[in-house]
């Protein structure tokens, strides 16, 4: 195993897992514990809910990074490289971190066989205790009460929002949904939710005061006097710890200052000597830096934005966002959706701030979760698009429909805006080669 490359590791190693999604914690408990549970080396918050929650982890990990901890960060899935999983300090880890933690586990891994997603949380919270950090955000992959990263024993909990998706696994209803988000409230932990009053937040309460977990509630008017631009986004939000806050982050739309607002809630929750003062909270939160959310780039005379909706939850906070950017005309959609998602439920709203519409099957996107752009133009009534399944021809084509001084947007998925970072030469930290289908699963 010592011997194996970076690249090789991703390539060929991780597919020979077993495919899918595997419930439980069993396996991902052997794997940590036969390696000293190095889970249980650090500090955690937890970050769970539909959407919203990496850019909650990103905002924590960033705000406790400026408090001079060595902080950690694990997220999923990713847009360019695995190694953006994994980051420390705002950085993600190197190939040869990579080899090392999977070099150790691998005999484990080998035995247990887990799914990717449960080998990959082994590998990072092994990587990030052998980068020695003191505290740790991670992000729930899919779920939460069977969830791989459930094995945490964080000292505060987030949950954002309950929405469907993923429904094959979580369930069809919001209820059932919101019972396996609820899943990662851990006794006497402090919990906090910018879920809005309703079923899914009834369950929180419920599930909360079940385990003796002091419950906060994130209404949704508490960020206030809220200003979205092509910067960022600034808000006020009043503090019990920290005052009346002006805060700005250069995350992007009105979604983005709750998802800062349920950051700062949680991290009023931390122990005193953990607790980052007001400085390091406003500085954090400013230099957090999350790619692909509403992300803005400028290329041969255009505004590109790039966000990785993947759900019609997602979509509204997009098309909300686009509505107040005043964004350079013509708008030209680039869109490529997986074909498991509600796409007839997300082109509308994508489509309807666009002067053009083009759909396409980003390459990166598993053969098996592939969607059929020609057969989701038929099946919406009202869409006008033009459907280019060959992804680079289809940017190519939104550059010629956008003229030299228009938007481009491009959405649908985490593989669509990961593959057009790629194309544009913009990838936030590196591109890995082309990788095999399970490895790019949440």
């Amino acid at each position: 195993m010592s011997a194996l490359t970076y690249h090789e590791i991703v390539r060929e190693l991780f597919p020979r897992l077993s495919g899918g999604i595997r419930w439980g914690l069993e396996r991902t408990r052997r794997l940590l514990a036969a390696v000293g549970d190095p889970h249980l080396a650090y500090r955690t918050l937890h970050v769970g809910g539909t959407n919203g929650k990496g850019s909650v982890a990103a905002t924590l990990a960033s705000v406790l990074q400026r408090a001079g901890m060595v902080t950690g960060l694990y997220t999923s899935p990713h847009l360019c490289t695995f190694r953006e999983r994994i980051q420390v300090d705002g950085v993600p880890i190197g190939e040869d971190q990579v080899v090392a933690a999977a070099s150790r586990l691998w005999p484990h891994i080998r035995r247990e066989e887990p799914s990717f997603f449960e080998a990959t949380t082994a590998i990072a919270f092994l990587a990030l205790a052998d980068a020695g950090v003191a505290i740790a955000a991670v992000e729930v992959g899919l779920g939460g009460r069977l969830d791989a990263t459930n094995v945490i024993r964080p000292d505060v909990v987030a949950l954002t929002n309950v929405a469907l998706d993923h429904a094959q696994y979580l369930g069809d209803t919001i209820t059932a949904v919101a019972r396996e988000k609820a899943g990662i409230i851990k006794p006497g932990v402090p919990v906090v939710t910018a879920e809005p009053a309703g079923e899914a937040r009834e369950i929180f309460r419920r599930r909360a005061a079940e385990l003796g977990a002091p419950l906060t509630v994130l209404e949704v008017d508490e960020a206030r006097d809220v200003v979205v631009s092509r910067e960022g986004t600034r808000f006020r939000l009043s503090s019990a710890v920290w005052g009346e806050l002006e805060l700005f982050t250069p995350l992007i739309g009105p979604h983005q200052a709750v998802n800062v607002a349920l950051a700062v809630r949680a991290l009023e929750h931390l122990a005193p000597e953990l607790r980052p003062d007001v400085a390091e909270v406003l500085a954090g939160v400013a230099a957090v830096r999350w790619p692909g959310r509403a992300q803005i780039l400028h290329e041969d005379g255009r505004t590109w934005v790039l966000d990785v909706a993947h759900n019609p939850a997602g979509v509204a906070a997009l098309a909300a966002t686009l509505e107040t950017l005043s964004l350079p005309r013509p708008v030209v959609l680039v869109v490529g959706i997986l074909g498991d998602k509600d796409w007839g439920a997300m082109l509308p709203p994508l489509a309807r701030p666009a002067d053009h519409s083009i759909l396409t099957v980003p390459p990166t996107a598993p053969a098996h979760r592939r969607w059929d752009p020609h057969e989701a133009l038929r099946a919406t009534p009202g869409l006008v698009a033009e459907v280019v399944p060959d992804f680079l021809a289809a940017l190519e084509l939104a550059r010629e429909r956008s003229g030299p001084g228009g938007t481009v947007v491009v959405t649908g998925s985490f593989h669509t805006v990961g593959d057009a970072l790629i194309a544009l030469g913009r990838a936030p930290f590196g591109a890995d080669e082309p990788l095999p289908d399970a490895t790019h699963a949440a």
